[in-house]
């Protein structure tokens, strides 16, 4: 009992009172002997607010409010308080403790557990507590492990991030490590022991500096050993096989992975029946590393999967040796798409006309053709094509032609073509005729090569802004030749032979394959045109097409021959632009009248012999 007027020195809580760190006396003075000292004594919290409460509500004349009354103390303060109370007095002392530190470390707070916690039913409290005592086996297995790993000279940093992805194999080691306990030889041995020789036994270490040692990576090291469900010799197995098929380097990896889950479980047998077979058909032994570095998912398919996919591509015409360069043109196009998938792609290139032996030649071409998506690639540029008047046989001559132009990009590579040539003075008739007629124009640069082209003609070539549009309709072909080695090489043959640049941009527009041609078969043209025919230049500026697109020895030497024996002559394109049965009709037509003619004047100097002569003296 506390005695009346007494002096008393309470210490109270600096979370109730103080805010400072060092709790400051509060004194209470004894009306009756104020002088009277006694030793200050300590009390907690609770009894210190009660003790308040008490002696300010008995000197207190008034009554107190409600407010007045409550626990001064914190509710947080309270829940401290008791969890302080309620866990136990001594620091843990062994490895993997559920507290970092002792309960009467000031910050021992950020390591309780909550309060919520230690009300729970005896079941929950129960699994909790199994919970717990796993985590700290599979936190003292993750040690045990780093420390093989660190025996194996592996570095601080790529042990961590190995075992950080190594969850499901430290569990398999925690649960051997457990099984080993029922052995008598290890039934009395720590847990550290039996998880070290289950490591140990295991070979995990030296098969993970193999590993690395053949160029993969610790995400790749980690997949391959949880895939091996604890077999962890297979790994190294199919390292080996996938060497003896020549796959090299870095490919070794993601062959492993991306050739599905079943890849490093599966019997060398079975693999070898599928590399056989495959190379029966037209795919070299030494192509096999390529095609399973690129396509890894043949890999995961059974023999009679295999067979399908090699018979659906049979059935199309292609023979071994089409098939074996497809596939190695190609990998995927065996084993990354679906069956039915495939057969989508074929039935929709046959709508264009195609046979089916047609289909097999084209993907044998262009087996890219298989990665194409049919919604989002054909059919939007098969309608932008129908658009600008390309028929369905139109389509089929590109299809066969380019088939590449149907892997392209509509909206990034051939809509900006096509509106190019739309602004430098193109038709749309024309544009469908220049894609039809070469659609390999639809796989050339924009930037790199079709404007470049473009700018040289008007500016060098003499061609006109009026005419490019004319020059790029007959031509197409031109805007695939090389500046330097081609068209610079034959615009200035053409300027040393005396043609002004006008005049040349004139020829071109005329016959813009001018400057395709070769200067070595142009050169002997027109020697011949010079030296034998005895043809002036204007007559080659005249008809340029005339000349320079045909053979010399096939028909300018020939016809020009038959024109000298027969003394009769022509213009070039009278010459030239028409076929041999119309030359020959024409030049017997020439002989015919040149006879007719002498015939009659013939016959006239017959009948009078002096008549012009004494005519022209006897009427002047």
């Amino acid at each position: 009992m506390l005695l009346p007027c007494q002096k008393y020195t309470l210490y109270l809580p600096c979370s109730s009172i103080h805010t400072s760190k060092n709790p400051k006396p509060t004194t209470i003075f004894n009306c009756q002997n104020p002088n009277e000292q006694h030793h200050p004594r300590k009390h907690n919290s609770k009894s210190t607010s009660f003790l308040i409460h008490h002696l300010s509500h008995k000197h207190s004349e008034n009554h107190t409010s409600p407010s007045e009354l409550q626990d001064p103390t914190p509710h947080d303060e309270k829940v401290k308080l008791l969890e302080l109370a309620l866990v136990r007095k001594r620091t843990p002392q062994f490895p993997g403790s559920i507290y970092a530190q002792s309960p009467s470390d000031p910050d021992v707070g950020s390591s309780l557990p909550p309060l919520k916690t230690l009300f729970r039913s005896c079941h929950e409290e129960e699994e909790v507590m199994i919970m717990q005592a796993l985590e700290i086996r599979r936190k003292v297995t993750e040690e045990v492990f780093k420390e093989a790993m660190r025996k194996g000279k592996f570095g601080i940093t790529y042990t961590t991030n190995l075992v950080s992805r190594l969850g499901g194999f430290i569990d398999y080691v925690m649960i051997e490590a457990a099984n080993l306990k029922r052995l008598p030889e290890y039934s009395h041995s720590t847990f550290n022991l039996r998880a070290k020789t289950v490591i140990d036994d295991s070979q995990v270490v030296p098969l993970i500096r193999w590993l690395k040692h053949n160029s993969l990576s610790y995400p790749q090291i980690a997949k391959l050993i949880l895939l091996s469900r604890g077999k962890l010799e297979s790994i190294r197995n199919r390292v080996e096989w996938l060497k003896t098929v020549r796959v090299k380097g870095d490919f070794i990896g993601d062959a492993m992975l991306k050739g599905g889950d079943n890849v490093v479980l599966r019997s060398d047998r079975e693999l070898d029946e599928i590399v056989e077979y495959l190379e029966s058909n037209g795919v070299r032994r030494d192509w096999m590393g390529y095609v399973l570095s690129r396509c890894p998912k043949l890999l995961s398919y059974g023999f009679e999967e295999v067979k399908t996919r090699v018979k659906f591509y049979l059935d199309m015409g292609l023979d071994e040796k089409d098939f074996g360069t497809m596939v190695f043109d190609f990998p995927k196009v065996l084993g990354y798409y679906s069956l039915e998938e495939m057969n989508q792609k074929v039935d929709y290139l046959k709508e264009f006309g195609l046979e089916s032996k047609d289909v097999g030649k084209l993907l044998a071409f262009r087996p890219q053709l298989m990665a194409c998506s049919i919604e989002e690639q054909w059919k939007p540029l098969v309608k932008y094509l129908y658009y600008y008047g390309i028929t369905r046989d139109g389509m089929r001559r590109m299809l066969t032609i380019k088939p590449m132009v149907f892997c392209v990009d509509l909206e990034m590579t051939i809509v900006p073509k096509v509106k190019f040539f739309q602004d430098i003075g193109v038709r749309n008739d024309g544009i469908a005729n220049m894609l039809v007629k070469f659609p390999t124009l639809l796989t050339y640069s924009l930037y790199k090569k079709i404007r470049p082209v473009v700018i040289f003609l008007m500016t060098k070539a003499g061609v006109t802004e009026s005419n490019i549009g004319k020059v790029v309709a007959l031509g197409p072909e031109l805007l695939g030749c090389s500046i330097v080695h081609k068209l610079e090489v034959n615009l200035k043959y053409y300027l040393s032979l005396g043609i002004r640049l006008r005049q040349l941009g004139e020829m071109i527009a005329d016959f813009p394959m001018l400057l395709r041609y070769n200067i070595d078969v142009l050169r002997p043209k027109y020697v011949y045109l010079r030296k034998t025919m005895v043809r002036t230049l204007q007559d080659l500026i005249e008809f340029p097409s005339r000349f320079f697109s045909y053979s010399l020895e096939g028909r300018i030497i020939p016809r020009h021959k038959v024109l000298v024996e027969n003394q009769i002559n022509v213009k070039l394109k009278s010459m030239l632009a028409c076929t041999d049965e119309e030359f020959n009709k024409m030049v017997r037509d020439m002989i015919r009248k040149r006879h007719k003619f002498q015939s009659a004047t013939a016959k006239d100097n017959t009948t009078h012999p002096q008549s012009l002569i004494t005519g022209n003296i006897l009427h002047p």
